[in-house]
């Protein structure tokens, strides 16, 4: 088993690796997953497995690149359909879109917002309610190619966006609300990629307080579909990351604190942990 990974080196931020048994590998010619994205899957394959004599060190990071765009897709799973009517007053938003051809598609990160692996997460000061969101995320290259997959958790303030759909903005993007990894698994390495069993539970003071499970099946779009919508009208020239939507919704009565630990775990992926910290509402004064 091999993944790709993105380590953080003296001289690199975010630099491409060939992962096997915890050790990194080199990929000749590339440095960074942008580079690896401007190819096509063939081409890059031949590289990627070529690779595994040169071996570097660094610390594991998310698996993106500096210039990384990723996007989101949301009400995907009738799961998440129902969720948002329950959190909703205007439930019939959610119903509609989860049943017409074009799905909804938001923004969700750069680089600078997103965490890996150990990283923390946010919960906004100023929202009442905040869960995590267990996500597939599926790599891109600029040629519209699936060459990956990876774990995210797309974190959500839950009461924001169900005060009015109009303010998912807010509740999907802000410091602290994006984890990414651990690492990509190529795509040719995965069995029956669109019926991988999925994970998710959070933990506080050491006992859990909610888990759950779904699995890709339940998906209410192909893959395929959600990467269609997400090139029409866009150019990636880098490619970019799509986080799939989320078949896990804790119930209303389940709300993130600090402290929590959330881990979700993908099968033949891998599992991303990550602890829960505040995102105060003054987070731009405390961080110049």
């Amino acid at each position: 088993m091999s993944h790709l990974a993105v380590i953080q080196t003296p001289t690199e931020a975010y630099h491409l690796v060939k992962e096997i048994n915890g050790k990194y590998f080199e990929i000749e010619s590339i440095k960074t997953l942008s580079q690896a994205l401007c190819m096509h899957l063939l081409a890059f394959r031949k590289l990627y497995e070529a690779a595994g004599t040169k071996e570097l060190t660094g610390k594991l990071v998310a698996p993106v690149a500096s210039d990384t765009e990723v996007w989101g897709a949301g009400v995907t799973y009738q799961r998440s359909r129902d969720a948002r009517k329950e959190e909703s007053g205007i439930p019939d938003v959610y119903q509609l879109v989860y049943e017409a051809d074009r799905p909804e598609l938001f923004f969700k990160a750069t680089a600078r917002r997103t965490v890996g692996d150990g990283g923390e997460i946010g919960i906004r000061e100023d929202a009442k309610t905040s869960v995590p969101e267990p996500e597939v995320a599926i790599v891109i290259n600029k040629f519209s190619e699936l060459i990956g997959m990876s774990i995210c958790n797309d974190m959500t303030s839950r009461n924001i966006e169900g005060e009015n759909p109009l303010y998912l903005s807010q509740a999907k993007i802000y410091h602290g609300s994006n984890a990414l990894g651990p690492m990509i698994r190529p795509i040719w390495e995965i069995i029956d990629h669109e019926k991988l069993d999925i994970y998710a539970k959070i933990e506080r003071g050491g006992s859990i307080v909610w888990q759950a499970e779904t699995s890709l099946k339940s998906l209410n779009r192909s893959f395929d579909d959600l990467i269609d919508y997400l090139f029409k009208c866009q150019h990636f020239p880098v490619g970019a990351i799509l986080s799939t939507g989320t078949g896990i919704v804790p119930p209303l009565d389940i709300s993130l604190h600090p402290g929590d630990l959330v881990t979700i775990t993908v099968d033949q992926i891998g599992t991303l942990v990550n602890k829960v910290v505040l995102t105060p509402e003054d987070i731009n004064e405390r961080m110049k």
